[in-house]
C-alpha cells in the first residue's frame, strides 16, 4: 500500500525525513480492524515524529498520522480514535497509552489497523474529510474547553495563537457553545479570520485582554505563557496541550499560587468525548475548518505548509 512515513530523523528540517512509497499492507489480527482510509489530517505530532520526538531509530520506518476516517471491514463508515492502550481494549490492560504512529503505524496510508474498540460510527452528516479532522486537534480543544475548564455559555476564554488546528477548533466550538472568545495572533489576516469564525476579540500577542478570562487554551508555550498567566481570572484554568514555541520560561509561580490558578495538561481525549464531539458537530452544523487538501502522494507539500505555519484550520490528506 502507499503510505507517508518517517524514514529518518531530521531535527532541523523535518520534512526531509519523510518518504512516500510502498509499505506492507496491515496484517489482520484478533480484536483489531483494518480500515480503508478515505481521509486523514495532519498534526504537529507528525512534524515532531520526523524530528525524532517520541520515536527511536529502531522503530523506523514509521507510518505517520493519528487521525482518519474511512470504511471498516463490514462496510460501515467510521472515525478512528487514535489513542491506543488508554483502556486496554485490543492491547491488554497493562499497555501504556500511545498515539497512532508512536508504537503502531499511523493513518497516512491507504489502510490502517487499530483496535476495533477504537472505531466510532461516522455520522452521515459529516464528510470523510470533516470527520478525519476531529480525532486530535478538535478532540483536544473539546476536552480543554468543556471537560478540563468546564466552561459554560456566557463564560470567557483566551485562545493563544490563531491558525493552528487546536486554536481554530477552540474558536469555533467556543463560539458555538456561547463562550466569549478572545484570540491572539501576530497576523492581521489570521486575526480577521478568527473573528469571522466566531471570536469576539482578536488581539496581538501579549496585548491586554478586554477583561480577564475564565480559561486559557494554551498550545504555544514560551512565547505566550506569561501572557496566559496574566490574562486569566483568579481561580481560572490554563489548559495546556502543546509548546510549539518551546518550553515555558519561569512559570510565574507567585502569581499561580496567589491567584490559585488551575494548570492542566491535555492530550487528545477519550472515546466518549470523541463521540460527544462528533454528535455535537452532526446536530448543530458546526464543522471543522479545512485549510487545504492534498493527495497522499503530496504529503511533503502538506507537511511543509504545516511546518511554515501558513494554515488556518486543518490540512487534509486523501489516499
Amino acid at each position: 500500500m502507499l503510505a507517508a512515513y518517517a524514514a529518518r530523523f531530521s531535527p532541523d528540517s523535518p520534512v526531509d525525513g519523510l518518504e512516500v512509497g510502498q509499505r506492507p499492507d496491515p496484517v489482520e489480527r484478533e480484536n483489531w480492524s483494518v480500515v480503508e482510509v478515505r481521509a486523514a489530517s495532519l498534526n504537529h505530532h507528525d512534524l515532531w515524529s520526523l524530528q525524532g520526538v517520541g520515536l527511536r531509530e529502531d522503530q523506523l520506518p514509521m507510518i505517520l498520522g493519528t487521525d482518519a476516517a474511512g470504511v471498516a471491514p463490514d462496510g460501515s463508515e467510521v472515525i478512528v480514535h487514535g489513542v491506543i492502550g488508554a483502556d486496554g481494549h485490543g492491547v491488554g490492560p497493562s499497555e501504556r497509552r500511545t498515539l497512532l504512529s508512536e508504537k503502531y503505524d499511523g493513518t497516512l496510508a491507504q489502510y490502517v489497523t487499530v483496535p476495533t474498540a477504537n472505531l466510532l460510527p461516522k455520522p452521515a452528516e459529516l464528510t470523510f474529510a470533516e470527520a478525519a479532522c476531529l480525532g486530535t486537534a478538535w478532540l483536544t480543544a473539546y476536552r480543554m474547553l468543556f471537560t478540563v475548564a468546564a466552561l459554560k455559555p456566557g463564560q470567557s476564554v483566551l485562545v493563544q495563537g490563531a491558525g493552528g488546528g487546536v486554536a481554530t477548533a477552540a474558536i469555533v466550538l467556543g463560539a458555538a457553545a456561547g463562550l466569549d472568545v478572545t484570540v491572539t495572533s501576530r497576523s492581521g489576516a489570521k486575526r480577521e479570520r478568527a473573528k469571522s469564525l466566531g471570536a469576539r476579540h482578536a488581539i496581538e500577542p501579549g496585548a491586554r485582554v478586554p477583561a480577564r478570562v475564565d480559561a486559557v487554551v494554551e498550545s504555544v508555550g514560551a512565547a505566550t505563557w506569561g501572557h496566559s498567566v496574566r490574562s486569566v481570572k483568579p481561580g481560572g484554568t490554563i489548559a495546556v496541550c502543546g509548546a510549539t514555541s518551546g518550553d515555558a520560561p519561569p512559570a510565574d509561580l507567585t502569581r499561580v499560587f496567589f491567584q490559585e490558578l488551575n494548570i492542566r495538561g491535555v492530550t487528545m481525549g477519550t472515546r466518549e468525548e470523541l463521540a460527544a464531539l462528533t454528535a455535537f458537530c452532526a446536530r448543530t452544523g458546526v464543522r471543522p475548518v479545512i485549510d487545504s487538501r492534498f493527495a497522499l502522494e503530496d504529503t511533503a507539500a502538506a507537511l511543509t505548509r504545516l511546518h511554515e505555519g501558513a494554515q488556518t484550520g486543518k490540512i487534509v490528506v486523501t489516499p
